[in-house]
Order: C-alpha cells, then structure tokens, then sequence
C-alpha cells in the first residue's frame, strides 16, 4: 500500500516481481485492446523503462509510442502515446497503457 498525506492509495504492480508501477488514482479507463486481451490507461506510470519511439498505426489511427518495461525485471507492459497523429487522439498523448495480465493490483 502506496501512502501520501497519511492515506492508503491502491496501485498496480508488476505480476512479475511486484514493483509498484501505477496508481488506482492514475487510472483513465479499464477499455484498451493490447496483445493479450484488455489493457488499463494511466496519466501517469512509475519504475518504467521507455523503448525506442516508433510510429504504429492502431485502431483508432497512427500513434508515435515507446513500448515500457519494468525497471526492476525488464518485462514488457505495453507502450507509452508519445505522439498522436490525429487531432480527435490526442488526449491520449503521455499516457500509459499496460496489459492487464501484467500486473495486479494492491490494496
């Protein structure tokens, strides 16, 4: 437990080695599609390492990203939006998206 003014925070860890990677705080929506089934969107992620940038061209248009992986064990969780190409997308830039299987969350 994840606490800030004295106040317990629930966060999601790596299912691999349980460093924190985000808080339930942080979290925009439980809807994203990703390699293994659903994937969670942060504002913001924490003890991640940004791959190289490159330009993927998803479901709702083209997106500059950098994949993350965690920074204690190296596993990968999914991307960062570095850039959207498409005016109606780009709230999504600087968010996270991470697999749902790639973590668990911490009460």
């Amino acid at each position: 437990m994840v606490e800030f003014d004295g106040h317990p925070h629930p966060f999601y860890s790596c299912r691999n080695c349980l460093n924190p990677l985000a808080l339930h705080d942080d979290l925009i929506s439980k809807s994203y599609l990703v390699k293994s089934g659903k994937g969670y969107m942060f504002a913001q992620a924490m003890n991640v390492v940004l791959g190289r940038r490159e330009d993927r061209k998803m479901l709702t248009g083209v997106y500059t990203i950098a994949n993350i992986y965690c920074g204690k064990c190296g596993e990968e969780l999914g991307w960062q939006y570095l850039q959207a190409h498409e005016f109606k997308q780009k709230f999504k830039e600087g968010s996270f998206i991470i697999e749902k299987l790639k973590m668990i969350k911490v009460y």
